[in-house]
């Protein structure tokens, strides 16, 4: 279970804290939504969760214990906004072993069932992969480090309707693994998934059903 407790944080260039208080706790299978317009802190909480940056007052735990920041980065995986401007790999398989030079054909195969990319050829440059497919094989990529928190920002975001259906089902059924956050400022999308919503105001979340 992560928890966050009381987080505070305030960046150096800015006159008003972006998290007051902050409290959230999510577990395997319950998935947390966290929306709020642009400059709400959504990112920001992100950043805190994944140890990218550290809270001023407050705490991040893991099954009850408090982490610091390098044990956070070790626990999560994170798929920012529009990944795929990010890849480096040439190639499918080059973009896997990033990072896991010895990733055999195999483990390459089975991670990319995972996400539904199955039948992906791994010779095929990501940026020649529609805008879904580039976006399962960015989670792909995280999923390679085994988290145990998985945390995406805004992962509709540029996709057409025909393809989102297919990553929110990707991400109904990553929940049921590891623990699963999303922030967005689309939560009307995630309106048939079983998990909880809350709205970032004013540096606290709120839990809200009203996202419809």
């Amino acid at each position: 279970m992560l928890e966050l407790k009381g987080v505070h944080y305030q960046p150096a260039i800015s006159d008003q804290p972006v998290l007051q208080g902050l409290d959230l706790t999510v577990s395997i299978g319950k998935p947390a939504l966290v929306a709020g317009p642009s400059g709400s802190g959504k990112t920001t909480l992100i950043e805190i969760i994944s140890g990218m940056a550290q809270p001023q007052k407050g705490h991040v735990s893991w099954q009850g214990s408090n982490l610091n920041a390098r044990q956070r980065r070790w626990l999560c995986g994170v798929v920012f906004q529009f990944p795929e401007r990010h890849f480096l790999g040439l190639t499918v398989s080059q973009e896997l072993r990033l990072g896991h030079r010895r990733l055999g054909h195999e483990d390459q195969i089975k991670v990319l069932r995972k996400v539904g990319l199955a039948d992906i050829s791994l010779q095929k440059a990501p940026e020649k992969l529609s805008g879904g497919e580039q976006r399962r094989l960015a989670v792909a990529v995280q999923l390679l480090r085994h988290p145990k928190i998985l945390l995406l920002d805004e992962p509709t975001a540029g996709l057409d309707w025909s393809v989102r259906d297919e990553v929110l089902n990707l991400l109904a059924n990553l929940a049921l693994d590891q623990v699963l956050v999303v922030v967005t400022h689309e939560p009307e999308l995630f309106k048939e998934l079983p998990i909880s919503s809350f709205e970032l105001k004013s540096g606290k979340l709120l839990p809200t059903t009203r996202f419809k």
